[in-house]
């Protein structure tokens, strides 16, 4: 059997009807939805089967629904398929939950909960239109860290918060500071610089109020032992088994950058041969595909992408 690792997606993932078909094709899927409607006391199956666009793109409702399909397709895998026995796991930002519950470290209705709190926490640490992120592409970190440094001030600062590899780099911060940062781009090298649609500046130190806050929530959380081995967001590092210091790792990701090119070029080490791409969107096969173009990669999320396996 091949080595592979399932890879879970985070923010900008999302679209309106994901999980739908699922849900009404396999009763594993009916059953993560009515645990995750239960948990938090809102109509995720209408947010994500139905919209509006608007309202999904909120990052409270964003988070906890991406976990949610996400693992819901991952027990359609479990269930219906061969796939169930991955080598290894990783999540970008938001995915970096539903990596633990598949893990074992964390139970789905604790972490869809949490998620849905982190995102409060998130839109909540800055004003709407204070801050920005774009993507930088054709260009590798040291001439993004650069940039940055560059054209941040005082009170208007920008910095990395992606690397995520094949000469992407996504940047994050005080809107003013993003902006100088995009024009500055092209005398720097870098071919192109697009600002992103986010309701907050991810990954940066202006997220630091929220990593206070999740530092609160995550405090009575009890993990449990990680069975499936890990890549964590904020050192690349793999983790595996009992004394895993979740709860910091988990605090120290929000306001620092996401390290996928490093985590993805931790694969080839270990012997991965196959990818899957575990809930909606395509984001991050794209991104494997360019990093190690020996790696087969997949990608699940829907009742055709089941079939075609």
């Amino acid at each position: 059997m091949p080595k592979r690792i399932f890879l879970f997606p985070g923010q900008g993932s999302q679209y309106v009807g994901m999980g739908k078909d699922l849900y009404e094709n396999f009763s594993c899927v009916r059953a993560v939805f009515e645990e995750a409607e239960e948990a938090l006391k809102i109509k995720l199956k209408k947010l994500c089967f139905e919209g509006g666009e608007s309202d999904l793109k909120l990052t409270f409702n964003t988070q906890p629904a991406l976990l949610t399909t996400s693992y819901a397709v991952f027990k359609v895998l479990t269930l219906e398929t061969d796939m169930c026995h991955p080598a290894l796991l990783a999540g970008h930002s938001l995915g970096e939950y539903t990596a633990l519950v598949v893990s074992g470290a964390l139970s789905f209705s604790e972490a869809v909960r949490l998620v849905r709190i982190r995102g409060k926490c998130m839109q909540e640490a800055v004003p709407v239109g204070k801050g920005a992120m774009a993507a930088l592409l054709g260009a590798d970190a040291a001439q993004v860290q650069a940039l940055c440094e560059e054209v941040s001030q005082k009170n208007s600062v920008v910095s990395c918060a992606n690397f995520n590899g094949a000469g992407q780099v996504v940047i994050a911060g005080e809107s003013q500071a993003v902006k100088r940062a995009i024009e500055s781009a092209p005398q720097k090298g870098i071919k192109r610089a697009l600002l992103l649609e986010v309701s907050a500046p991810f990954h940066c130190e202006l997220m630091r109020p929220a990593a206070e806050k999740m530092k609160e929530a995550l405090e009575t959380v009890s993990f449990s032992k990680i069975e499936i081995p890990y890549i964590a967001n904020v050192d690349a590092h793999l983790y595996q088994g009992e004394h895993v210091p979740v709860r910091e790792l988990l605090v120290n990701q929000i306001p620092n950058p996401v390290r996928w090119e490093e985590s993805m070029q931790y694969l080839e080490k270990e012997g991965i041969e196959e990818a899957y791409e575990v809930g909606p969107g395509k984001v991050l096969t794209g991104l494997l595909r360019r990093i190690n173009k020996e790696i087969k990669t997949f990608n699940v999320g829907t009742v055709e992408d089941i079939k075609n396996l």
